[in-house]
């Protein structure tokens, strides 16, 4: 066992991409911090991690819709004596329906979860990385991030602002030693679509879905590698690429019928 010392924090590692994330990068020996709120998850990944790779995985249960937890969340490591060298800011969750119907105070906590928490843990662990001189960050943004997204507003808000900010971050550390990625997934096999209750839309009722397995393995290598951005999955460069050529009403209408809820038939 190598360099038992390094160690990779990862938020939403009980599930999904994180979960997939956290096994590869405990597969190359990297001790683990996980952070997610349900404490009893957070202890089951742990163990199968701590068996299938002999790596030491710590967790933190902290609920990233508060303000003041990804602080927290330092403090309780820096207090363990740890050192991170890589962050993976994954924690996030959407809502769906129109703006005009949705409860303020969800999109709001939405916007902490996937824009604060990333912002404020950066923030935190940017220092000590700057202090060492090296360090390797990933943000999972999303291909939401590079359309307009009806029927998601703030989300594809959310993930539009994680694009372009980590594009600004990773410049302003090019010579700092540390990299900063962007790990672009589309629609994956995830809890997401349950959570954000939009099972009864297009997306997810007709249109393929990405194994996280496969998204996060994208994410990992270009994260070793110290890549600037990853858009996993051929058809979502292409959907991207084309996103990119229409104006925004179009892309808005584009994306409108894949996120409408299905037609129920009549019997």
């Amino acid at each position: 066992m190598e360099n038992k010392e390094k160690y990779a924090l990862v938020t939403g590692g009980t599930s999904g991409i994180g979960r997939a994330l956290a096994e590869l990068l405990a597969a190359d020996q990297y001790n683990l911090i996980l952070v997610s709120r349900d404490l009893s998850e957070l202890q089951q990944v742990a163990q199968e991690l701590t068996q299938n790779h002999q790596v030491r995985v710590h967790t933190i249960s902290k609920d990233l819709f508060k303000r003041e937890s990804p602080f927290e969340v330092y403090d309780e490591v820096k207090n363990l004596g740890l050192n991170v060298e890589v962050l993976v800011n994954n924690a996030a969750q959407g809502a769906y329906g129109e703006f005009k119907d949705m409860d303020i105070n969800r999109e709001l906590d939405m916007i902490q979860l996937n824009i604060g928490g990333y912002v404020a843990l950066t923030s935190c662990f940017l220092q000590d990385m700057l202090a060492s001189g090296s360090g390797k960050i990933l943000n999972v943004g999303s291909i939401a991030g590079e359309a307009p997204g009806p029927l998601q507003s703030v989300y594809h808000g959310t993930k539009a602002f994680i694009n372009t900010w980590s594009a600004s971050i990773q410049y302003e550390l090019k010579d700092k030693g540390i990299t900063v990625t962007a790990l672009l997934p589309g629609a994956t096999e995830t809890d997401f679509f349950n959570k954000a209750e939009m099972n009864e839309s297009r997306m997810v009722q007709d249109m393929p879905h990405a194994d996280p397995e496969k998204v996060a393995k994208d994410g990992f290598d270009a994260l070793m590698s110290g890549d600037a951005k990853i858009i996993s999955g051929f058809m979502n460069k292409v959907q991207v690429g084309m996103a990119n050529m229409q104006p925004d009403s179009m892309a808005a209408a584009s994306m409108y019928k894949q996120q409408k809820p299905v037609e129920k038939k009549e019997d």
